[in-house]
């Protein structure tokens, strides 16, 4: 709360955005385990898609009113890559029209470009005063969401080439390697909602690697 108590009567209505935005971006997860669960198998439903969409804007919103670096530069830019993602899953289900198709682009592309002008008001304003020490923890943060941006850059690639949503085996351990970095450089600027909830999403990617090595797949979970 610490982060936007300087907003005055309007803090506890900005922190609870960013609660609203943790439960729906990092309970996205716990949905995928419980359908995975239910499959026995690892899917992705298309529950996890909207919820990835709504979630990421509203933590971007809180990252900027709360001035974090990492906050807002993890919830930027991804915002294309499920909207690619519930385009495949609508033609699949026979319910993509080209208006629908032009209004979700539509959407991601100028929520992407706003929240590109807004990443770079926010770290214009945070930069002042950064110690070394900030400094490197702020990298571990960036090295961090790159692998977050990586898994994703994968498994677009995978989707785009089969025409379908894809989640190849590659983003597991990608999601692991980067929730630990991440959340460090959120836990050391004591952005404890960041934090927690990358760390709660850990027994879910063990999960779904457990369930993959298990049903003997190829790693692709498809919705």
């Amino acid at each position: 709360m610490e982060k936007v108590a300087y907003l005055g009567s309007w803090a506890p209505y900005v922190y609870g955005l960013g609660l609203l935005g943790w439960l729906l971006f990092y309970g996205r997860f716990y949905v995928q385990w419980l359908a995975s669960e239910i499959q026995g198998k690892s899917v992705f439903p298309m529950a996890f898609w909207y919820l990835s969409m709504s979630g990421s804007i509203l933590l971007f919103t809180f990252g900027v009113f709360s001035h974090s670096r990492i906050g807002t530069m993890s919830h930027c830019f991804n915002l294309i890559i499920y909207a690619r993602n519930l385009t495949h899953l609508w033609r699949e289900a026979g319910a993509l029209s080209r208006r629908r198709s032009w209004a979700i682009h539509g959407l991601a592309g100028f929520v992407v470009l706003c929240a590109m002008l807004l990443l770079g008001l926010t770290w214009a304003h945070s930069t002042e005063g950064f110690e070394k020490r900030t400094l490197i923890w702020i990298g571990v943060g960036i090295l961090g969401q790159g692998l977050f941006a990586l898994r994703f850059l994968i498994q677009w690639i995978v989707t785009e080439y089969k025409q379908r949503s894809v989640v190849p085996v590659s983003f597991w351990p990608l999601s692991i390697a980067a929730t630990v970095l991440l959340s460090a450089s959120h836990f050391q600027q004591q952005e404890w909602l960041y934090a927690i909830g990358l760390v709660a999403t850990l027994p879910i990617y063990f999960r779904n690697l457990w369930l993959i090595g298990r049903a003997g797949l190829d790693g692709a979970a498809e919705a």
